[in-house]
């Protein structure tokens, strides 16, 4: 990352900034397995009643699945925006920040929502904090491939590139908000229409190299 002294030397704010936001995000996502309980039974009980402790967890499973990807997704663009960045600003931080303090709220969300499947609060409640971070990490994206911290020498195709997907977030958290109000059994079905959002809104350059 080149400083605006120079290409040949280090902005070390903005690599602080970026080890600082991949250390959050492993935190968070660690965390998420940390909600599962592991079931406490009695000294050799027999082998259905672990089976059974098992299914119960079956919620809590399928909530650590989507919200490891979710928070992953999240990684990804914001391991995407930064690799366009040539320099730091002052800025991002108050974003990156408040980015990050959802991320890390997350894992309380998903024990909320997979402890209460198709309720109607806490599916809600799941759904606007992916909204919140989805609308926390486009501002994050756009300063970041914006002046003056995007590199001049960025490609434009990949900045569009990188900006849609953001936007793509958004709307498929706001579907999921939407359906989560109405009916709370399907609201996970809004969250997975980002991926069609994204094929909607921006068409990945060919030659990319990034995730």
């Amino acid at each position: 990352m080149g400083a605006s002294g120079g290409k040949d030397r280090t902005d070390h704010a903005l690599e602080r900034l970026v080890f600082f936001s991949d250390a959050v995000f492993a935190i968070a996502i660690t965390l998420l397995v940390i909600e599962i309980r592991v079931p406490h039974l009695p000294k050799g009980s027999p082998d259905r009643a672990f089976l059974a402790e098992l299914a119960n967890l079956i919620p809590s499973f399928a909530g650590y699945i989507i919200s490891f990807a979710v928070i992953g997704m999240f990684w990804m663009g914001h391991h995407r925006a930064f690799a366009l960045a040539g320099r730091y600003s002052g800025r991002i931080l108050g974003w990156n920040m408040a980015l990050l303090g959802v991320i890390a709220f997350m894992p309380f969300a998903t024990a909320l929502f997979a402890q209460n499947l198709n309720q109607h609060v806490p599916s809600v409640f799941y759904c606007a904090t992916m909204l919140a971070a989805g609308l926390l990490n486009m501002a994050v994206v756009r300063i970041v491939t914006g002046p003056p911290m995007v590199d001049p020498e960025a490609d434009p195709a990949i900045v569009r590139y990188a900006r849609g997907r953001s936007l793509s977030v958004v709307i498929g958290a706001l579907t999921a908000v939407i359906l989560a109000f109405f009916i709370p059994a399907y609201a996970q079905i809004g969250l997975a229409t980002i991926g069609l959002w994204r094929r909607l809104l921006v068409e990945r350059p060919a030659d990319s190299p990034l995730a």
